[in-house]
């Protein structure tokens, strides 16, 4: 794991920070979680956390970046995880996804936010979750006036608009959590 780590930090790829991966590898086993629909694969360090944690857990996860697709496939192979980790090279908003999952996990373009969790929120089990990672994108959520850049104000502005989809959906009940870089757990209202 720690190779990993080190690939992502040298090679500017986020990952998850470490007290967030902790934190959803604990949900993952108190809530027995076995089907998981990951959107924005990276280099594979999620899946891969994830999937290590019991046998059983059956992961599809999407990246439409070729060589962060091509890296995630060695990583996963170097676990020995093929059998358990299903990637698919392509765009999440692009492709369709059949079978119904314990938890979404959301961690990839986060101006398409809003688009990803429309979309997939039908693939979710009747008791599963959607988990939303980077809402507090370091900080800068909580302070957007502080942004000299115009294109990293867009984008903050868009996870914030995100985040009041969450808190305005009838449809869900979503928890924010201040752990990693902020992260939302979404569940459908019975």
């Amino acid at each position: 794991m720690d190779r990993l780590e080190t690939y992502a930090l040298k090679n500017n790829i986020p990952i998850m920070q470490k007290d967030g991966i902790l934190f959803l590898i604990d949900y993952i086993k108190n809530y027995k979680i076995n089907t998981i629909l990951e959107i924005g694969t990276a280099i594979g360090y999620s899946a891969i956390n994830m999937a290590l944690i019991n046998e059983n857990i059956q992961i599809i996860t999407i990246e439409r970046d070729k060589e962060r697709y091509e890296e995630a496939m060695k990583n996963i192979a170097r676990f020995g995880l093929e059998k358990q980790i299903k990637v698919i090279l392509g765009d999440a908003l692009e492709i369709g996804v059949t079978g119904k999952f314990d938890l979404i996990f959301i961690d990839a373009a986060k101006a398409q936010y809003i688009k990803f969790f429309e979309k997939y929120k039908v693939n979710l089990n009747e008791h599963g979750v959607i988990i939303s990672d980077n809402l507090n994108f370091h900080g800068l959520t909580q302070k957007p006036e502080a942004i000299t850049s115009k294109n990293l104000r867009a984008l903050v502005t868009k996870i914030n608009k995100y985040k009041d989809f969450l808190k305005n959906n009838a449809e869900f009940k979503t928890s924010f959590l201040d752990i990693g870089d902020g992260l939302a757990i979404s569940k459908k209202v019975d």
